[in-house]
């Protein structure tokens, strides 16, 4: 058992190398929330709010996580002792939704169990593989511009190109990206961009042998999914749609997909990331872990979850010089042969790199059990 004495909360913000564009905007630059939270012992935990600084992709954003974490999560944090990780989940329930402000509490609380037992995080939550696959996304509203993504990253071996899409766009960049690259492993993801008004459109991507179509329909949407998937090829793969436990339930119910994206993130930290694995597992359902245009501890967990058995489908895991010039841990991480080494060390695996994170503060709070 832990008591949490101290967390403090740590808002940067730092340039992409390149802006990542999808039908829904442009993000040039990327803000983030650190979490470090310290028990009695003195022993660090850290983890990362994922939250955009809009409401883009969900509702929550950089303040609106801020609230939650300062108003009711740290409270909740210093008020209950700790026996184990899994009890952070329960501890928020009385929480509806507010997601990636959770899961940024709840994975810095499981590094720190984890270098108590001092065990890598991968380890500790059950995971099984000593590297994990590394895919990587092509973002941009221009088909040139695409086939050089693609090009430099299969260059660097990366196992799955990812291509944002959306109805003015699709079969051209398709089609075009395959025509170059006959042989890669392709993918589409549309963010929500069609209806099924747009199902004759969805259905000529057969034609190019996708590995999958991410989140083709509506965010909140699991029918509609279920009646697309019933007439194409391609399997579908749920992302947004995806948010806790009894999601996934009803999408594999249904039959809304073949194919589930698991961001710790989006499903409010490891251990309901965990929970859908298994039951994805359990129903023949791929997994792959989706990425965040995240920095590095983000990242770390990710490598982590990623290491579980039934994530076999390379994930949005790219080195860390792919989006930043220099990432907030030490070392970076780095893609070999396609594939990320899972870490040896306790917790994490990665040193936190503070010199670096003090360069890139816009605001950093800190507060202690007893105090205000």
């Amino acid at each position: 058992m832990i008591h949490i004495k101290q967390v403090n909360l740590t808002v940067i913000e730092m340039p992409l190398k390149k802006p990542f564009i999808t039908h829904l905007g442009t993000v040039s630059t990327r803000q983030a929330i650190v979490i470090e939270v310290m028990d009695e012992d003195g022993l660090c935990g850290y983890g990362e709010c994922v939250a955009f600084s809009s409401p883009w992709y969900t509702e929550e954003t950089i303040k609106t996580a801020l609230h939650m974490l300062k108003d009711y999560l740290i409270p909740i944090i210093f008020k209950n002792p700790i026996k184990q990780p899994e009890d952070v989940t329960a501890l928020f329930q009385s929480i509806r939704k507010n997601e990636m402000a959770k899961a940024g509490m709840e994975t810095a609380i499981w590094d720190v169990f984890a270098k108590r037992e001092n065990i890598p995080l991968a380890e500790y939550i059950g995971g099984v593989r000593t590297s994990v696959l590394a895919g990587a996304v092509v973002a941009t509203n221009n088909l040139e511009d695409a086939l050089k993504q693609t090009e430099q990253l299969s260059s660097q071996g990366y196992k799955r190109i990812k291509v944002k899409i959306n109805p003015k766009n699709d079969y051209q960049f398709i089609q075009g990206i395959r025509s170059r690259f006959p042989h890669i492993s392709l993918m589409a993801d549309a963010n929500s961009a069609y209806t099924l008004n747009d199902i004759d459109k969805l259905k000529a991507l057969d034609d190019f042998d996708l590995l999958m179509i991410e989140q083709p329909l509506a965010v909140n949407d699991i029918v509609d999914h279920a009646v697309l998937q019933k007439q194409m090829n391609t399997p579908i793969c749920l992302d947004e749609s995806i948010t806790n436990y009894h999601d996934a339930y009803s999408a594999i119910q249904l039959g809304s997909c073949k194919v589930m994206n698991i961001k710790v993130g989006r499903v409010g930290g490891l251990t309901n990331a965990k929970k859908i694995h298994d039951i994805c597992v359990a129903n023949n359902i791929d997994v792959w872990c989706g990425g965040m245009i995240e920095f590095g501890i983000s990242r770390a967990h990710n490598i982590a979850l990623a290491s579980l058995p039934g994530f076999t489908l390379p994930g949005d895991l790219s080195s860390s010089n792919h989006y930043w010039h220099e990432d907030i841990i030490d070392p970076m991480i780095e893609v070999h042969n396609g594939e990320i080494a899972t870490p040896k060390s306790p917790g994490l695996g990665f040193s936190i790199n503070k010199k670096r994170i003090n360069q890139v503060t816009i605001l950093h709070e800190e507060y202690k059990a007893g105090k205000r």
